[in-house]
Protein backbone atom coordinates (compact mmCIF):
# COMPACT_ATOMS: atom_id res chain seq x y z
CA UNK A 1 0.00 0.00 0.00
CA UNK A 2 2.70 2.68 0.96
CA UNK A 3 4.39 1.22 -2.20
CA UNK A 4 1.24 2.77 -4.22
CA UNK A 5 0.79 5.98 -2.58
CA UNK A 6 4.50 7.13 -3.06
CA UNK A 7 4.20 5.68 -7.09
CA UNK A 8 1.49 8.16 -6.69
CA UNK A 9 2.92 10.73 -5.16
CA UNK A 10 6.06 10.88 -7.41
CA UNK A 11 3.53 10.86 -10.87
CA UNK A 12 1.72 13.87 -9.42
CA UNK A 13 5.08 15.98 -8.84
CA UNK A 14 6.57 14.70 -11.94
CA UNK A 15 3.99 15.93 -14.28
CA UNK A 16 4.05 19.34 -12.39
CA UNK A 17 7.56 19.91 -12.72
CA UNK A 18 7.16 19.64 -16.64
CA UNK A 19 3.49 21.61 -16.80
CA UNK A 20 3.21 25.08 -18.94
CA UNK A 21 1.13 26.99 -17.19
CA UNK A 22 2.76 30.46 -17.51
CA UNK A 23 3.59 33.75 -15.75
CA UNK A 24 5.41 36.44 -17.78
CA UNK A 25 7.47 38.19 -15.32
CA UNK A 26 9.26 41.41 -15.76
CA UNK A 27 12.88 40.17 -13.96
CA UNK A 28 15.21 38.45 -15.91
CA UNK A 29 16.54 37.04 -12.06
CA UNK A 30 13.44 36.00 -11.44
CA UNK A 31 12.72 33.51 -14.80
CA UNK A 32 13.22 30.11 -14.60
CA UNK A 33 13.14 30.43 -18.71
CA UNK A 34 14.49 32.96 -20.73
CA UNK A 35 12.02 33.26 -23.68
CA UNK A 36 13.02 34.43 -27.12
CA UNK A 37 10.02 34.87 -29.77
CA UNK A 38 11.38 34.26 -33.32
CA UNK A 39 9.64 35.40 -36.35
CA UNK A 40 10.58 32.19 -38.36
CA UNK A 41 8.83 28.34 -37.60
CA UNK A 42 12.37 26.50 -38.88
CA UNK A 43 14.66 28.33 -36.14
CA UNK A 44 11.99 27.59 -32.89
CA UNK A 45 12.81 24.93 -30.70
CA UNK A 46 9.20 24.70 -29.66
CA UNK A 47 5.81 25.94 -31.47
CA UNK A 48 3.35 27.09 -28.84
CA UNK A 49 -0.32 27.30 -29.11
CA UNK A 50 -1.77 30.09 -26.57
CA UNK A 51 -4.94 28.13 -25.09
CA UNK A 52 -7.26 29.89 -23.17
CA UNK A 53 -7.83 26.70 -20.73
CA UNK A 54 -5.77 25.67 -18.20
CA UNK A 55 -6.81 22.43 -17.92
CA UNK A 56 -4.97 21.66 -21.67
CA UNK A 57 -1.68 22.94 -20.16
CA UNK A 58 -0.34 19.49 -19.86
CA UNK A 59 3.55 18.49 -19.54
CA UNK A 60 5.39 19.16 -22.85
CA UNK A 61 2.87 20.06 -25.11
CA UNK A 62 3.46 23.47 -26.25
CA UNK A 63 -0.04 24.56 -24.85
CA UNK A 64 0.73 27.68 -22.87
CA UNK A 65 -1.74 28.84 -20.56
CA UNK A 66 -1.01 32.53 -19.24
CA UNK A 67 -2.09 33.26 -15.70
CA UNK A 68 -2.22 35.90 -13.96
CA UNK A 69 -0.30 34.70 -10.69
CA UNK A 70 2.87 33.58 -9.91
CA UNK A 71 2.34 31.62 -7.17
CA UNK A 72 0.37 29.33 -9.83
CA UNK A 73 2.72 28.96 -12.65
CA UNK A 74 5.03 26.16 -13.22
CA UNK A 75 7.28 28.44 -15.38
CA UNK A 76 7.87 31.96 -14.89
CA UNK A 77 9.77 33.25 -18.00
CA UNK A 78 11.25 36.88 -19.17
CA UNK A 79 10.60 37.26 -23.05
CA UNK A 80 14.17 38.44 -24.31
CA UNK A 81 14.81 40.90 -27.63
CA UNK A 82 18.05 38.85 -27.66
CA UNK A 83 17.74 35.32 -29.17
CA UNK A 84 21.82 34.61 -27.66
CA UNK A 85 20.56 35.10 -24.61
CA UNK A 86 17.13 33.11 -24.62
CA UNK A 87 17.10 29.39 -22.99
CA UNK A 88 14.24 28.46 -25.43
CA UNK A 89 13.51 29.83 -28.68
CA UNK A 90 9.62 29.63 -29.77
CA UNK A 91 7.29 30.57 -32.01
CA UNK A 92 3.64 31.12 -32.36
CA UNK A 93 1.61 28.72 -34.14
CA UNK A 94 -2.36 28.76 -34.88
CA UNK A 95 -2.88 25.48 -35.17
CA UNK A 96 -3.38 23.71 -31.73
CA UNK A 97 -2.14 20.51 -33.68
CA UNK A 98 1.22 21.68 -34.20
CA UNK A 99 1.98 22.99 -30.56
CA UNK A 100 5.04 21.12 -29.09
CA UNK A 101 8.60 20.67 -29.15
CA UNK A 102 10.18 20.53 -32.18
CA UNK A 103 12.58 17.33 -33.44
CA UNK A 104 16.18 17.80 -33.49
CA UNK A 105 17.83 16.64 -36.37
CA UNK A 106 20.96 14.26 -35.83
CA UNK A 107 24.02 15.63 -38.39
CA UNK A 108 26.21 13.09 -39.66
Amino acid sequence: MKKNILIFIFCCISINLFSQKIYITEWKSEADKKVFVSEWKSEANMLVYETKWKSEAVPDSGLWYYTEWKSEADWKVYFTKWKSEADIIIFYTEWKSEAGWKKQVKKK
